[in-house]
């Protein structure tokens, strides 16, 4: 028997609870709900409980295998959890039981740390093909756009500053503006939330500082997820941070308190200082 068809027949179907407020009559985005994912007897998350407000730029870090990338896969479908719901756009709509298709239809984006572009096509056909359409990948490139569409993909060329390469064939493009095309092709399917994990693995200094920009430029409009390894990426980019730890939220605040936490000095922080000291003796 495999893990989903496992974790699918413990599931319980109950009545969605009302979404919690976050003030001002506000409620969250998207509200991970107590969830758990567990492989062959492997807790990869325990009762897991996020909420993300609407506009605003988090940032999720901690030590490998604290479940991150199982909390990614949870809410955009990958991976059916154990126990627990996601909940999602201020009404009671349970994103454990969609697909993924369907998870992404309905406005999450998500950004893998690899980038995952046509690399033999054009900038432009890249956008044009992640295009939400019912045509086929390939039928899609000689249908005529629509002005809306059109004018999405050069919106989303002006905010990923590839306006001057629109021609050029995405595997002509350096690292950094691989990882900015494909930011554009979920920018240009209008996602509600992006989830981007590790951004800026492999960037020079100057594309680093420009996907920091560009993320900043994203939130308000989106909400924007960034899962990232990078300290001194999350410290310039950072308004609330939220700590994983053995698939659990170990903390949660403004950069300032979470690394003045001393849970997480002990599990995640000092361990990475200390892993930088030991290169650096290298």
């Amino acid at each position: 028997m495999t893990t989903e068809s496992a974790s699918s027949e413990v599931r319980v179907h109950t009545v969605s609870p009302e979404l919690p407020r976050l003030g001002m009559n506000v409620q969250p985005i998207l509200w991970v709900d107590n969830v758990s994912v567990s492989f062959e007897g492997f807790k990869a998350l325990t009762n897991l409980t996020l909420q993300l407000d609407p506009g605003e730029l988090r940032c999720i870090i901690g030590p490998n295998g604290a479940g991150k990338t199982t909390m990614m896969d949870v809410i955009t479908g990958k991976t059916r959890p154990d126990t627990g719901r996601v909940y999602m756009f201020g009404q009671a709509l349970d994103l454990t039981e969609k697909s993924e298709a369907e998870i992404a239809r309905l406005g999450i984006g998500r950004k893998f740390q690899r980038p995952t572009v046509f690399e033999n096509l054009t900038v432009f056909e890249n956008l044009e093909l992640a295009l939400k359409t019912n045509k086929g990948v390939w039928s899609s490139l000689f249908a005529r756009l629509s002005s809306e569409q059109s004018d999405r993909i050069s919106q989303a060329l002006t905010t990923i500053n590839l306006t001057g390469r629109v021609h050029t064939q995405a595997g002509l493009l350096a690292h950094g503006q691989k990882q900015w095309l494909e930011i554009g092709m979920l920018l240009v399917q209008d996602p509600k939330v992006l989830l981007v994990d590790e951004p800026v693995a492999g960037m020079t200094h100057r594309e680093m500082d420009r996907t920091a920009e560009l993320l900043q430029q994203l939130a308000g409009e989106h909400t924007v997820v960034v899962v990232e390894h990078d300290m001194d990426f999350v410290r310039s980019i950072a308004k609330r941070v939220t700590v994983l730890h053995e698939g659990r939220v170990l903390a949660e605040g403004s950069m300032d308190e979470v690394q003045n936490d001393a849970k997480v000095i002990e599990v995640y922080l000092g361990s990475e200082a200390a892993q930088r000291e030991q290169e650096k003796a290298c």
